[in-house]
C-alpha cells in the first residue's frame, strides 16, 4: 500500500514528514476550482504588516467597545464548517509556511520534486513561496495519484505534478 504523506528535506534545518489528509479542516487550505479560475496568484504577504493590522483592529474594537472575557460556551468560538463544501471540495494548502519551517539553508538554489514513479523535476528556490499542494479533488484525497499534486501558481501555468512524494531542496 502507498504511504500517504511525503517529505521536505534536503538542505534543510528541520526536515518534514507531512499528512495532507488532516488539511481538509485546516482554516489555511484553498479552494483551488476558485483560485484557478480566478487568475489568483499566491501574494508575498509581509507578515509584519498583516500582523499589525489584525492587531490594530483589535486594538481599536477594545477601545471603543470595550474588551470581554473569554466563553468557552459562546457560539463565536467554535468552529462551523460548510459540510456540502468539504465532501465536493477540491482543495489545497500553500506550502510557504512549511517550507519555512523546514528552514532551508541559506545555500540552497533549487527544489527537487521527487514523484512516486521516481521522476524528477527541479524548480529554482525562487518558486518555493508560490507551492501549492493539492490534497483533495472533488471531497475525495488523492489515493488515486497522490499523496497531492503540486502546482506553482506564479501565474504562469496551471499545469500539476501528481504523485509527489518529496521536496528536496538542494
Amino acid at each position: 500500500m502507498q504511504e500517504f504523506v511525503f517529505f521536505i528535506s534536503g538542505k534543510v534545518k528541520k526536515p518534514l514528514t507531512i499528512d495532507p489528509t488532516v488539511w481538509i479542516f485546516d482554516e489555511r487550505k484553498i479552494d483551488l476550482t476558485t483560485f484557478f479560475e480566478s487568475n489568483l496568484q499566491l501574494e508575498e504577504e509581509n507578515d509584519l504588516i498583516h500582523y499589525t493590522q489584525k492587531f490594530s483592529q483589535q486594538f481599536d474594537k477594545e477601545m471603543l467597545e470595550g474588551s470581554e472575557p473569554p466563553n468557552p460556551n459562546r457560539d463565536s468560538n467554535r468552529i462551523k464548517y460548510n459540510r456540502q463544501e468539504l465532501i465536493n471540495g477540491s482543495f489545497g494548502m500553500p506550502l510557504r509556511s512549511f517550507i519555512r519551517n523546514a528552514a532551508p539553508y541559506e545555500d540552497a538554489q533549487s527544489i527537487v520534486v521527487e514523484t512516486t514513479e521516481n521522476q524528477l523535476v527541479t524548480l529554482p528556490i525562487e518558486k518555493a513561496d508560490y507551492l501549492i499542494a493539492a490534497f483533495s479533488d472533488n471531497g475525495k484525497p488523492l489515493h488515486k495519484d497522490g499523496p497531492v499534486h503540486l502546482y506553482v501558481a506564479d501565474g504562469v501555468s496551471q499545469t500539476a505534478i501528481k504523485r509527489v512524494k518529496q521536496l528536496s531542496f538542494i
